[in-house]
């Protein structure tokens, strides 16, 4: 697939891996619909990019939580580019706390932007997206496919996203829809700085060492070739290949993995 010209929407582009797409796509000549609930650091982004790659940027403020606003997204992209050919369901909050401990509105609000979010979005941009034959993308994460401790809600939020884009996968196989699912390991973002605690606020500061992770640069590239190469699923970091791996071979084990990994975090949930 050649992307000059095409029109890509991001959500959750203001920061992280999503603001690195945002860069990929716009090397590649595509032109872009970015939302987050940030929209001065959108319209910086967009002057940045418009300068550098000679593209056209819409940045538009957007709470994917809220159906109403991933409408009027949908609505601006078409309206703007009167195509969508790319959309890439990157919005979303992590958590850490134990369930025992939690009050029940984070998993809620995880579920709601994480995985209505992606559903909203895509409902709204399906019809454009089946014109154009083009791609869904969904960034989901290894903890879609194995839970993880203090991790509930994002887990589930994320099993929740494979299974609908593996549903809508398989209802448009002769359609020409492309869906792509993305399953990054760790990925150095700002992610786990605004992860909800157990009483719904930001930790504020991540509970992990992001020196040693995969950069958001990295993953982007990534992603951008997957979708270029119209690829099934794509699983990122040696780490995340392993679990998906022992998650089908020896899962009991993989269970014990797991919690001795989550063992030598900073502050940890578990001991």
């Amino acid at each position: 697939m050649n992307l000059k010209d095409k029109t890509v929407i991001i959500t959750g582009a203001s920061s992280g891996i999503g603001k690195a797409c945002a860069e990929k796509f716009a090397k590649q000549g595509a032109n872009l619909v970015l939302a987050a609930r940030q929209y001065g650091t959108l319209c910086e982004i967009k002057q940045d990019l418009e300068k550098r790659f000679n593209i056209q940027v819409i940045p538009v403020q957007c709470d994917v939580s809220k159906e109403d606003e991933c409408q009027n997204l949908i609505h601006q992209a078409v309206s703007t580019f009167k195509k969508i050919d790319i959309l890439v369901n990157n919005a979303g909050i992590s958590m850490r706390a134990l369930f025992n401990d939690l009050d029940l509105v984070v998993l809620r609000n995880l579920m709601d932007v994480n995985f209505w979010g992606a559903v909203f979005c895509t409902k709204y941009a399906l019809p454009a997206l089946l014109k154009s034959k083009g791609s869904v993308v969904g960034i989901s994460s290894v903890a879609g496919y194995h839970g993880l401790p203090g991790r509930t809600g994002y887990s589930a939020s994320k099993f929740a996203m494979n299974g609908f884009l593996e549903s809508l996968r398989i209802e448009n196989l002769k359609t020409g829809l492309h869906v792509l699912i993305v399953a990054p390991g760790f990925t150095a973002s700002n992610i786990r700085h605004v992860a909800l605690i157990k009483d719904g606020t930001a930790q504020g500061e991540t509970s992990m060492n992001e020196d040693k992770m995969m950069t958001a640069d990295h993953a982007a590239n990534l992603i951008v070739d997957a979708v270029i190469k119209r690829k099934r699923t794509l699983v990122m970091t040696g780490q995340a290949k392993l679990t998906l791996f022992l998650d089908k071979l020896l899962p009991s084990w993989l269970d014990k993995l797991i919690y001795n990994h989550f063992t030598k975090e900073k502050d940890p949930l578990i001991k």
